[in-house]
């Protein structure tokens, strides 16, 4: 690797890059140049806890930086390291107790029915693991002052700083993308003050050894199936091997690195080093299993680390911020309480061009402006976790600027097009026993780690999700043959690396859920109707929406009612009081079921029209099918019925708001077309409550915006952002951590990705005909901001900024010719309009189009 010391011409590394889509077309609009506000997620002191430690990733491989001044710590991941191996997903025995639960369905003893659907259920899922960590050892009592922790999100890197006497340590970790690797640079600032000892380590089984070449080697391997917890792992078959390697560079004239115990490296004297992390595992895709696996891990990994290693520090820095802005600046979004807030950094608010539509600045407003700029960006430098704790009183609008944009962040982090899917704490675990197994759940949690990915401008990051659903597609359609006797593919409430689909082990509640995969359909054609991609629906949409249908149609059967039904069903994880007063969790055609299924019928016809295959038998069976499906009912207490019957409800508060599914992320319910419906969504809402996990509660945020509700809204975000201590844990209560993840508790991240998504739908919420401005947002919270780059349906992007609560102007601009947007609308007001693709329309708050230009 060539050092930055004289090797590296030119010092640092800048890339020139054009400007994004969205700050292009703002400029070509005369727009506010306003002054970016700082991005960063601030420590006091080092971590204590997970929680407390910075999360890096390019993906595939991840870090978490406890940044101690004694010894660091990265806590390191690989998106591929699970246990186990490809398992059968089928169960022989399961038709004939499906025939037994549906007759104990049709005549009422759901009870009876709950108890013997236990027999459907199938296996637990895999395990993610952790690789292991990185520590690096500087010593014992070392007294320091002045200590800085921070994760900035403008480059994805996290920095810490402190002083030991006169002498200033600095470090920076990123995880690069380009390259593949963890890269750590630590630098004192007094030549020759850098001593430090640096070793690997790891809870699997593993060896280590280390080369004249200053490289660390750790090969190891998963347990080859899930630990029962009192067996020895040396007695499970061979699961997926793994390497990483950490390779030392110094600098310094008179520094020295010699071999501790054939395993540690130990650097005295030195100015500065630079460390490297490759890791590679041998897995090979979800049907092959370890022991046939052709990969070398050890190979795999040194092939990454001697590409990064003929870099510079500064130019692998260079590449990752590259990569990771391209994706990162798409979107910019500011929020203010004041009058004055936006004022202070603009270097264009009183050009000529901007008189006829901005009213004169007093001396004493630009003043105020100035002093709140001051106090924005010293609350940025404030510790994250005081800014927190202080947000019920000061209602910090940049807080919830950092927490969208840190959710924007993790996604870019543990999801990219070739790696695995997000799970369930993206690809940030430290436990070879994670909470759920840390394992992707399509009963909510995967698919809100995946809602921001298109309205927020990160359609590429969804990529995996598209592969991953593909393979549960092979396994589910094994899974649908045998245990259901059905056509098309099925996937359940749980699954994991292996593409898992049966039904998972224990309670139906949760475990007898064939809507998982259904659901996930959905995001295919999403993405088609944010992207307008034509080949993708054709190519890779279709086909498996296709079978999702084909399951769907096979698995609804005529029920007594005259409907077509579906038998078993469940509310995910939530019971019911049955007419004879016992608990019971499965009955027939939940409110789910239906908005799921009429959403991927909806997908199926909409596409058949697009690629004209709308004369397919399955096209024609949708639509006779369709009429036939049980509409949504209305309670007696005016709320959306869950169940087909209006039982009692043991859990009025339960965390889950399935049955409102088809207001978000569904489009069965509209304010327009369905108003009696939503007002029973929103007496739902009442009733179900404020409180409860992170996900639940961006859910409920996301749906108050869709019934234009922005008090409400905005209500579920101050009960977002609260603080959880992870001493005192509170199940099921939500909140963030230090670190800004959510809380279930504990860690789960799918509330990170539902923050931004429903953010976005507070400002920009679309239909394939219909773009809607401002539709949720609360005006006397903030009544200044802008927000560019969202995305919307029909390949549309969207710029838009409000004043004095009220929409000031808004730009939009489609890239595809085959958008259908017909009506934009803002409060009362509509407007027809046609999109030429590439070109830039500029609307003024009575949603005139003031100019068009090209992009």
């Amino acid at each position: 690797m060539d050092g930055d010391d004289g090797n590296d011409a030119g010092g640092d590394w800048i890339w020139v890059r054009r400007p994004q889509e969205a700050e292009a077309a703002s400029a070509a609009a005369g727009w506010p140049v306003e002054d970016a506000r700082p991005l960063k997620v601030v420590f006091a002191s080092p971590a204590r806890y997970f929680t407390d430690a910075a999360p890096i990733g390019n993906g595939r491989l991840g870090a978490m930086v406890w940044g101690g001044v004694a010894s660091e710590r990265l806590q390191l991941n690989h998106d591929t390291l699970w246990t186990g191996g490809p398992g059968n997903y089928t169960n022989p025995k399961a038709p004939a107790v499906l025939s037994n639960v549906r007759s104990l369905v049709d005549k009422g003893q759901y009870a009876e029915a709950t108890a013997v659907a236990y027999d459907l259920s199938g296996d637990q899922t895999q395990v993610y693991q952790p690789l292991g960590d990185i520590n690096i050892a500087f010593g014992e009592d070392i007294r320091y002052t002045n200590y800085e922790r921070y994760l900035d999100l403008e480059s994805a890197t996290v920095n810490v700083t402190y002083n030991v006497g006169e002498v200033t340590y600095s470090r920076e970790h990123f995880s690069s993308h380009p390259h593949q690797v963890i890269a750590t640079k630590i630098s004192a600032d007094k030549s020759g003050a850098l001593s430090c000892t640096v070793s690997l380590a790891t809870p699997l089984d593993h060896r280590i050894r280390v080369t004249d070449a200053n490289e660390i080697i750790m090969e190891g391997s998963c347990p080859g199936e899930r630990p029962a917890g009192d067996e020895n792992a040396f007695d499970h078959p061979m699961g997926i091997r793994f390497c990483a390697i950490l390779y030392l560079q110094m600098s310094g004239a008179n520094g020295t690195v010699q071999v501790l115990n054939d395993k540690m490296l130990k650097l005295d004297g030195a100015d500065s080093v630079v460390l490297l992390l490759a890791a590679a595992t041998s897995f090979e895709g979800p049907f092959v299993q370890p022991s046939e696996s052709t990969l070398d891990p050890t190979t795999s990994a040194f092939t990454t680390l001697n590409m990064a290693r003929s870099m510079s520090y500064s130019q692998l820095k260079a590449y990752h911020m590259d990569d990771y802005q391209s994706l990162f600046q798409r979107v910019s979004l500011q929020l203010s309480r004041g009058s004055n807030d936006m004022l202070g950094g603009s270097t264009s608010a009183h050009s000529p061009d901007n008189i006829s539509q901005d009213t004169a600045v007093s001396d004493c407003a630009i003043q105020m402006a100035a002093c709140s700029r001051l106090n924005e960006l010293s609350n940025s430098e404030k510790p994250t976790v005081d800014r927190i704790v202080s947000f019920i009183h000061d209602e910090d609008p940049s807080l919830v600027e950092l927490l969208f944009q840190f959710g924007r962040y993790l996604l870019i982090s543990c999801s990219r097009p070739g790696t695995q899917i997000a799970n369930l704490q993206g690809i940030w675990s430290n436990d070879t026993e994670p909470p759920w197994d840390a394992a992707p759940h399509p009963n909510i949690n995967l698919q809100m780690n995946y809602w921001p990915s298109l309205p927020c401008n990160l359609s590429e990051c969804q990529e995996p999700l598209f592969d991953f659903i593909g393979s549960l597609s092979v396994n589910g359609a094994k899974t649908s043959k045998v245990n259901y006797g059905a056509n098309g593919w099925v996937s359940h409430q749980v699954t994991d690396l292996w593409a898992k689909t049966s039904p998972d082990a224990g309670d139906p509640s949760w475990a007898l859920w064939p809507m998982g995969g259904p659901w996930l359909a959905t995001h295919l054609w999403e993405h088609y109707s944010f992207t307008m991609d034509k080949q993708f629906l054709e190519k890779t949409a279709y086909p498996l929406l296709e079978g999702s249908a084909s399951f769907l149609l096979s698995w609804l059967i005529e029920g007594q009612r005259g409907y077509l039904e579906t038998n078993p069903s469940t509310s995910p994880e939530h019971y019911f009081i049955a007419p004879n007063g016992k608990q019971a969790c499965v009955s027939y055609s939940t409110t789910m079921d239906m908005s799921v299924i009429r959403e991927v019928f909806s997908a199926v016809l909409l596409s058949a029209d697009i690629l004209g295959k709308s004369s397919t038998d399955v096209v024609q069976r949708i639509k006779k099918a369709l009429p036939r499906l049980p509409p949504v009912q209305i309670s007696r207490d005016g709320t959306i019925m869950e169940w087909a019957q209006d039982f009692k409800d043991p859990e009025v508060q339960h965390r889950h708001v399935s049955h409102l599914f088809g207001l978000y992320p569904g489009h069965t319910m509209t304010l327009e077309q369905t108003p009696d419906l939503c007002k029973a969504v929103a007496n739902s809402l009442y009733k179900r409550g404020d409180e409860g996990p992170g996900w639940s509660t961006a859910w409920k945020m996301a749906l108050w915006a869709h019934l234009h509700n922005s008090e409400h809204a905005y209500k579920m975000i101050l009960q977002l952002i609260t603080l959880v201590d992870p001493e005192h844990e509170v199940s099921k209560e939500g909140g963030l951590y230090s670190n800004l993840f959510t809380a279930h508790p504990p860690f789960q991240i799918d509330a990170n990705f539902g923050f931004p998504a429903a953010l976005s739908e507070m400002l920009v919420q679309s239909t394939g005909s219909d773009l809607y401005l401002l539709p949720a947002l609360p005006r006397d919270k903030w009544p200044q901001g802008f927000v560019k780059g969202l995305k919307a349906r029909g390949g549309l992007t969207v710029n838009i900024c409000w004043k004095e609560g009220s929409l000031h102007e808004a730009l939009l601009w489609s890239g595809s010719s085959q958008n259908s947007l017909a009506r934009v609308h803002y409060g009362s007001h509509s407007a027809t309009i046609g999109v030429s693709p590439g070109q830039v329309y500029r609307f003024n708050s009575d949603l005139k189009c003031l100019k068009s230009w090209p992009l």
